[in-house]
């Protein structure tokens, strides 16, 4: 391990299912590398089916007496796990990083997990019906109820926070849950398994486990007493995980998945502030972000001063060890995404003009680069890389750019940049995405704001007054007066 990490306990590594900690049933465990170091920090166990099989089983055991929990008596639980996230920021940071390769000086997941607990612990409240005497003779009602065992699937890009998104208004809606954390970056999840047991929750309320898409998604996903799956990550995962929740018990499902996001920027825009927010998007977390605004399309009239700009702004900050505070910059997190990224970076050396960066020949680092003038067929412009690169076209009409923002099977963010609101509003109806933000873009975003994509990046909203609609389903009861 980095010296550097300077961790106040051991790593846990070992599976968390009804109520305790336990090895893998066939003891197998995969390994966690730090990306920065390419070294070894953890040996993790690795969910089988059997395994996957005790978890929904616990969960199933447990949901009743959750259930039936008052909203008051759930959000106790839900309080107190606030409060350990929120103090355990620290020794998360490191964790996260050791994962990820994500700089601690970006590191903000804490925060916003215990204030998503914190939030959820009171609204299911909410979870209110209608009731009528529309129909002679009847009292017509609509109750939300949970929908009993909820499993999570969540990536690694932002492992605590995705981890909070999904089970804090799983667990207060009252479903009981079982989340599979990222191969990639499992550390975190099991950490906050800890606070779990140290919180009180009782056995098999949360189960938390480790592994790959297969078996341990496929087993998840095809679990028949799974009545509710929730999963971020690629297009092409979310689409096997519904294909087998499909095949397997129609499970509901909502998914956030990938992004291919455009930024335009017109001429009336403060350009300085475009170029800012764009460089950032496209930087933070060294692109492995699926709302990374990858696409900026700007006004012709404006273009050359726009790119000077943004040149300028996308090469500042520092390249090094993650767990440096003073580091900006991180690698990507494996050598999977690494070569990903690569591959892309030939793209755009064939198919348009590098102008920054381009190369990425210094461990898992990748320098931002940006190119211009590329075909909007290219690969480049079609597919997500997530990575640090971003393609930089122009535009002549408002018409063409909406065209251009559109053309795409993604939809999860757009940015408009624009001093005219009534050209704003007109492109936040237009453009197709689940999340338009005009004068800034990623990571801006509001916690009261509903999260999610159209199109090829997914189904259902995630959010603090959207977050439980999607761990609910509607019942009708009909009671006959007379």
């Amino acid at each position: 391990m980095a010296a550097t990490a300077k961790l106040s306990e051991a790593i846990e590594t070992r599976l968390f299912i009804n109520g305790e900690f336990r090895s893998s049933s066939d003891n197998k465990t995969f390994e966690v590398i730090y990306p920065f170091t390419k070294e070894p920090v953890a040996n993790v166990h690795e969910a089988t089916t059997e395994d996957v099989n005790s978890a929904v089983a616990a969960a199933h055991a447990a949901f009743p007496a959750w259930r039936d929990l008052g909203v008051s008596e759930r959000g106790a639980y839900l309080h107190k796990l606030s409060s350990l996230i929120r103090e355990s920021n620290d020794e998360l940071a490191k964790l996260e990083t050791l994962c990820t390769g994500r700089p601690v000086s970006q590191y903000f997941d804490a925060g916003l997990a215990a204030d998503n607990f914190r939030y959820f612990a009171e609204t299911a409240w909410s979870t209110q019906g209608t009731a009528s005497f529309n129909t002679p003779g009847f009292l017509n009602m609509t109750v939300r109820q949970p929908y009993g065992v909820a499993a999570l699937i969540i990536a690694w890009n932002f492992p605590l926070a995705l981890f909070a998104a999904k089970v804090a208004p799983a667990l207060a809606a009252g479903n009981t849950v079982v989340l599979k954390s990222s191969e990639k970056a499992p550390l975190t999840s099991l950490y906050v398994a800890k606070l779990v047991a140290k919180a009180g929750f009782p056995p098999g309320v949360v189960n938390v486990i480790s592994g790959f898409g297969l078996p341990t998604g496929d087993a998840m996903a095809s679990h028949k007493l799974v009545r509710c799956l929730s999963f971020t990550g690629s297009t092409l995962t979310g689409q096997k995980i519904q294909a087998a929740a499909a095949k397997s018990n129609l499970k509901h499902t909502h998914m956030e998945l990938g992004g291919k996001s455009p930024a335009i920027v017109f001429e009336d825009a403060d350009l300085e502030a475009a170029a800012a927010a764009t460089q950032l998007s496209i930087k933070f977390n060294s692109g492995q972000v699926c709302v990374a605004n990858s696409r900026v399309y700007v006004h012709e009239s404006v273009a050359k001063r726009f790119t000077q700009l943004f040149l300028e702004k996308v090469v500042a900050g520092k390249m090094g060890d993650p767990l440096d505070p003073t580091t900006t910059h991180g690698p990507q997190i494996d050598v999977l995404q690494y070569n990903r990224v690569k591959e892309y970076l030939s793209i755009g050396q064939k198919d348009g003009t590098c102008t920054q960066g381009g190369d990425a020949n210094d461990g898992f680092f990748v320098h931002p680069t940006v190119f211009e003038s590329v075909p909007e067929d290219s690969r480049l412009m079609r597919e997500e890389i997530f990575g640090p690169v971003v393609a930089i076209n122009t535009f002549k009409t408002e018409e063409e750019a909406i065209e251009m923002a559109n053309n795409t099977e993604f939809g999860l963010y757009a940015s408009v940049f624009t001093k005219d609101m009534d050209r704003a509003i007109r492109l936040a109806k237009l453009i197709e995405s689940g999340v338009v933000a005009v004068n800034c873009s990623s990571p801006s975003g509001t916690k009261d704001g509903a999260f999610g994509g159209v199109k090829m990046s997914g189904n259902g909203r995630e959010g603090y007054l959207y977050g439980l609609d999607e761990y609910l389903e509607t019942k009708t009861v009909l009671v006959k007066t007379g």
